[in-house]
C-alpha cells in the first residue's frame, strides 16, 4: 500500500499544474528562508543562554549610596512603620 514512483510522478504533475511553477518557486524560496532563519535564532539562543549564564555567574558590585549631612535629607530607612 505503498507509492510507487508513478504515483509521485502523477502527484507531482497535479501539484504543478494547480500552483504553476512561479508559486512553487516562491514558496519553496520562502520556505527555505524561514528554515535558515529558524536555524539562526536557535544559534542566537543558544549564545544569550550563555551570555547570560555567565553574567548571573560574575560578582556584581554594591552600590553605596553617598550619605548627606544635610538636615533636609530625609532617611527613608529610619522611617518605617511597626
Amino acid at each position: 500500500m505503498g507509492l510507487s514512483t508513478t504515483h509521485l510522478i502523477i502527484f507531482l504533475v497535479i501539484v504543478v499544474l494547480v500552483f504553476g511553477t512561479k508559486k512553487l518557486k516562491s514558496i519553496g524560496s520562502d520556505l527555505g528562508s524561514a528554515v535558515k532563519g529558524f536555524k539562526d535564532g536557535v544559534k542566537d539562543g543558544d549564545k544569550n543562554a550563555e551570555a547570560t549564564a555567565a553574567a548571573a555567574a560574575a560578582p556584581t558590585a554594591q552600590v553605596v549610596a553617598e550619605k548627606r549631612l544635610d538636615s533636609q535629607t530625609i532617611d527613608v530607612e529610619a522611617k518605617t512603620k511597626s
